[in-house]
C-alpha cells in the first residue's frame, strides 16, 4: 500500500478496506481520500484503472455486493460511480 498512488491525482497514501481475506486480500477496496475515487480488489488483484477504462455495469455489482462494508462517503460521493448518483439517474430518466 505504501507504494500505491491514485492514478488520477497521484495522491498517496491510499486507504485499504479488506472485505475478504485468506492468505492474501481476496476482495476489498482501495480509496483515494483526496478525490474519493474507489478501486476494487477482486480475486486478489487491485484494479486501479482510470475512469475512462471503467464500466458502470462492471463496477456496480461489486459496490452493491459490499455496500455494507463500503465507507458511507464513498457510497454517496465516490467516483466514478456511487449509489446516490444511481438513484438520482433512475428518478430523472
Amino acid at each position: 500500500m505504501d507504494i500505491l498512488a491514485c492514478p488520477i491525482d497521484k495522491y498517496s497514501p491510499l486507504e485499504l478496506h479488506v472485505f475478504e481475506e485468506k492468505e492474501e486480500i481476496v476482495e476489498g477496496l482501495i480509496v483515494c481520500p483526496k478525490c474519493l475515487r474507489w478501486y476494487p480488489i477482486r480475486e486478489e488483484i487491485p484494479e486501479m484503472l482510470p475512469d475512462e477504462l471503467r464500466e458502470e455495469h462492471d463496477e456496480m455489482p461489486f459496490l452493491k455486493k459490499w455496500k455494507d462494508k463500503f465507507p458511507k462517503q464513498i457510497l454517496e460521493e465516490g467516483k466514478p460511480f456511487n449509489m446516490k448518483a444511481r438513484v438520482k439517474a433512475r428518478k430523472n430518466p
